[in-house]
């Protein structure tokens, strides 16, 4: 037991060379490796170390990368990148110029699918295994590993639907651990935890019923038994489902026993688990948190207010409605789509809906938005968290698409606040009623202000404000973005630097633009996301619109290209959108 087994694991060919009874201390020394690394640089991690066993006997038993392998979400990946030939590099995971944190198909072969949104690897493999048929390679394999939060979800319901009646050569594994990054809700969950417990389920199974050659439930962490099942499903051709259960956190005893809070815990004692001490400094509030805590004042006086969030209670702070208000506050778990359409229905009876969800997720809702909000004009409120660039966990979590792929749909009012106060005055402009969907969209992380609980007013809908006036350039923000204007305002040349808070994409604030054309000949909007179709694409329709030609426009905000991972200072300075950038720019159209 002395030899370091993982130091002589480069790849999985290595791997396979061991023994089945060297491959338990393999597991505990993966364990430990993940939890040196992510300890001191962050990341995901009580989902890696609920698979560290499947993922060793999956790699052990298939012929990975032949054998194509596909992680869903993939959050509990990293086991599977340190034994995939990104061990030595496992240190720069998540960090600017570093490996992902989740799978990336242009990273390694070894990454079958790159995943970041859920339930997405039934279809992928299918869609696999289907080609491999074709081709006439019936020998291949194709495994996709499914959370029981992900697979609760509709395109997983549509992949097994279509899966069940083919012949292709497909291994679904259900890694059961009943968590998401909350707790896993719904029906299908106490579906599961009856199969676990024996109950007389079994000859109702779902899955069998869907065609699947379904065997389980067996221990995730029993590697010798896991290997075991894996040999045999390997000569069972169509369409095959194992069910495993796990617990996430494995190995970590604070994760094993506080979930939630160690899916992705930031710095941590790697020995005893504990999380780095939080500053003591009094810091303004998180966006989601001033979000949650409006939403429980709001609703303690409006009866007809209702929460709707699809799997994202603690991260969205809906929580803490679900917490006072649990007949009003609804997880539907990861179903995007019904969490829009649920919120229509409800609107067309006259309660109040507010749909908290992440801005890179409601990406997956857009025809519910269009089909069922927008063209019956129902006076939803989607309450878009995470716009902007999130940071580390990269181009499939950035919310940089919202303002384009929202601004083009009718009846839809869309507004960014610049601070706490306007978030809280829009959300409580809303409830006391509006006749159109609104989407209020807000960043990542903490805000501005320390006195942001201040007295409610309306706001009226459709206008901006000028923040500075000057007299030679004019500067259109909209969002938080604004705030680095405002915090630069005193080192630009005075009198000559306007900065207007726009507030609203759409309706644009035409009298204040009328007025801001007329004035200014050289005009700059920024934005944190795609210029492409967003805000300043906005104003530069309005100037074309209204003939005007004399106008110079300068669009800065996110370019048209997917934006990697790191920390967003790094990636705002990269995109010439820090404070320093955005001055040298400013001043650049002064002189």
């Amino acid at each position: 037991m002395n030899t370091n087994l993982l130091a002589h694991i480069n790849s999985p060919k290595e791997l396979r060379e061991l023994s089945k009874e060297q491959l338990p201390q393999v597991a505990k020394e993966l364990r430990d490796f993940i939890i040196d690394i992510v300890a001191t640089k962050e990341g995901h991690l009580g989902a890696s170390l609920g698979v560290v066993e499947l993922t060793i006997a999956l790699h052990y038993v298939f012929n990975t990368p032949n054998d194509l392998l596909i992680w869903d979400v993939g959050h509990q990946a990293y086991g599977h990148k340190i034994l995939t030939e990104r061990k030595q590099l496992f240190h720069t995971n998540r960090q600017l110029g570093g490996i992902s944190g989740f799978p990336k198909r242009s990273e390694s072969i070894y990454d079958a699918f790159g995943t970041g949104h859920s339930s997405t690897s039934i279809s992928a493999a299918l869609g696999m295994a289907i080609s491999s048929n074709i081709k006439g390679d019936f020998n291949k394999q194709h495994i996709a590993v499914i959370g029981d939060a992900s697979i609760a979800s509709g395109m997983a319901f549509e992949g097994l639907n279509h899966a069940g009646v083919t012949n292709a050569n497909l291994l679904i594994i259900l890694n059961d651990n009943m968590m998401g990054i909350d707790p896993s809700v719904g029906a299908l969950k106490n579906y599961f935890t009856n199969v676990k417990a024996g109950k007389k389920v079994r000859k109702n199974n779902i899955i069998e019923a869907l065609n699947f050659n379904y065997s389980g439930p067996i221990d995730g962490h029993n590697i010798e038994a896991v290997i075991t099942e894996l040999e045999r499903l390997k000569n069972i051709k169509g369409p095959k489902f194992l069910h495993i259960i796990t617990t996430k956190g494995k190995g970590l005893e604070k994760a094993e026993k506080d979930q939630v809070k160690y899916h992705a815990p930031g710095k941590f004692d790697k020995i005893t688990g504990e999380l780095e001490a939080k500053s003591t400094l009094i810091e303004p509030p998180k966006f989601q948190d001033v979000f949650g805590e409006t939403m429980v004042e709001l609703a303690e006086k409006n009866k007809h207010i209702v929460g709707i969030t699809p799997a994202m209670p603690t991260g969205s702070s809906l929580k803490l409605m679900i917490d006072k208000f649990p007949e009003r506050a609804f997880d539907v778990g990861i179903a995007e789509q019904h969490a829009v359409t649920l919120a229509a229905g409800m609107a067309t009876q006259a309660l109040v809906p507010f749909c908290a969800i992440y801005s890179t997720f409601l990406q997956r809702a857009y025809d519910q938005i269009i089909h069922d909000v927008a063209l019956q004009n129902l006076p939803v409120i989607f309450c878009i968290d995470r716009a902007g660039i999130v940071g580390k966990d990269g181009a499939t979590h950035h919310g940089v698409f919202d303002i384009a792929y929202l601004r083009c749909i009718p009846n839809l009012t869309i507004f960014a606040p610049l601070n706490e106060v306007e978030l809280r005055n829009i959300m409580y402009t809303a409830q006391l009623g509006i006749n159109f969907p609104l989407a209020i969209r807000y960043p990542r992380g903490r805000g501005f202000m320390l006195d942001w609980k201040q007295p409610f007013s309306t706001i009226k809908i459709g206008k901006g404000n000028c923040i500075s006036e000057g007299n030679k350039i004019a500067v259109l923000t909209i969002g938080t973005i604004g705030n680095k204007i405002i915090e630069l305002q005193p080192e630009f040349p005075k009198n000559e630097v306007a900065h207007y808070n726009m507030r609203f994409v759409k309706p644009l604030d035409t009298e204040l633009l009328h007025q801001i054309f007329k004035k200014f000949n050289s005009i700059i909007t920024i934005e944190d996301g795609t210029i492409v179709g967003g805000f300043g694409s906005a104003i530069l329709e309005f100037a074309a619109n209204n003939n005007y030609k004399n106008n110079t426009i300068k669009t800065l905000g996110i370019p048209d290209q997917f934006i990697e991972h790191g920390t967003v200072d790094e990636l705002f300075s990269s995109l010439h959108l820090s404070k320093n950038e955005l001055k040298k720019q400013i001043l650049q159209e002064l002189s």
